[in-house]
């Protein structure tokens, strides 16, 4: 295992800030990219039953549908993270 922590400069023991918004990027897209896709059931429900006046069993489906994007976005940023690090660490 390496001696030098990740996220340091070695001789100076400061924050690489260059490294930090190299692995912060991709990070923030991954969470933008899960959000927007959750929004998209949100917007459906609001606009179907909300504004229109609808009413159904279409409206729980919509809630749940949100409910699992998110979830599965959870899951597939923490796997993110996960691998990335291990990366890090083999490095």
């Amino acid at each position: 295992m390496s001696s030098d922590r990740p996220f340091f400069t070695a001789p100076e023991e400061e924050l690489d800030t260059n490294q930090i918004l190299y692995e912060a990027l991709p990070l923030a897209k991954l969470v933008v990219a899960v959000g927007v896709v959750a929004f998209i059931p949100i917007l459906l429900r609001t606009t179907l039953f909300e504004i229109l006046g609808l009413a159904s069993l279409f409206e729980l489906l919509f809630t749940f549908l949100t409910q699992l994007v998110l979830a599965v976005g959870s899951g597939i940023i923490l796997l993110y993270i996960i691998v990335r690090a291990n990366q890090l660490a083999d490095e």
